[in-house]
Parts: C-alpha cells; structure tokens; sequence
C-alpha cells in the first residue's frame, strides 16, 4: 500500500497544504481523523453516483488515500495507547516499590535493639 502510494507520489489535501504520503506520519490524531472522514465523504459520493460503472482511478486513488490515513491514524492510537499503559505500568511500580520500601522499613523498626546492634557490628567488620 505504502509503496504504491510513493509510486504515485500521491498528495493529500489538508489545512497545511498538500502532503506526502510520509508527511502523514507528522499530523496529529484530529488532523488525521479529519483526513480520513474527508476522504471516507468523497468515497461515499463518488459510491452513490452511478453503480452501473466500475470504479473510476479517481475513486481507486482516494480509496488508497483513505487507507493510508486510516492506516497511519490506528498505528498512531495504538503507539498512543501503548505510551498510556506503560506510564500506567511506571506509575503502579513506583508506587509498589514505595510501599516495599515502607514494609522493609516497618520490619526494620520492629527489631530488637540487641538485633539492632548485631547489625551494626556486622558492617563495621566488614
């Protein structure tokens, strides 16, 4: 798909003018929801004016357009959602790691002071 459209040297209309098929990758996700939505209106109308006739290049161009964006727009959600769940994941392992941290030094703290002072002579030898 992608290497079709480089064939073509396709452009695609947008607010910034017309882009490349690589410069997809640098919109945003509402400019790329505003391109495919675009892009899915001109398929349906060129789909609803005759159905006696096949598929125009015009209409095979725009369908490949369409998918491109589509293309781009869900592998950007999905890098997007990946970024998500692993902040999550950071943020949920720090928080364990504090509370760890916390019990250690409960089991710490509820020491004798003999076992305390055992330890203590244990680093000084070392």
């Amino acid at each position: 798909m992608f290497e079709k459209a480089s064939r073509l040297k396709l452009r695609f209309a947008s607010s910034k003018g017309y882009l490349a098929t690589e410069d997809l990758w640098d919109l945003n996700l509402s400019q790329l929801n505003a391109m495919a939505k675009s892009l899915k209106k001109q398929l349906k109308e060129s789909q609803e004016e005759d159905f006696l006739t096949e598929k125009s290049e015009e209409d095979s161009i725009t369908e490949l357009k369409f998918d491109l964006a589509l293309r781009v727009l869900k592998t950007k959600l999905a890098e997007k959602k990946d970024r998500e769940n692993k902040e999550a994941n950071k943020l949920a392992k720090e928080k364990y790691l504090s509370i760890l941290e916390r019990k250690q030094n409960a089991e710490l703290e509820n020491m004798s002071k003999e076992e305390i002072l055992q330890k203590i002579k244990e680093l000084e030898t070392k």
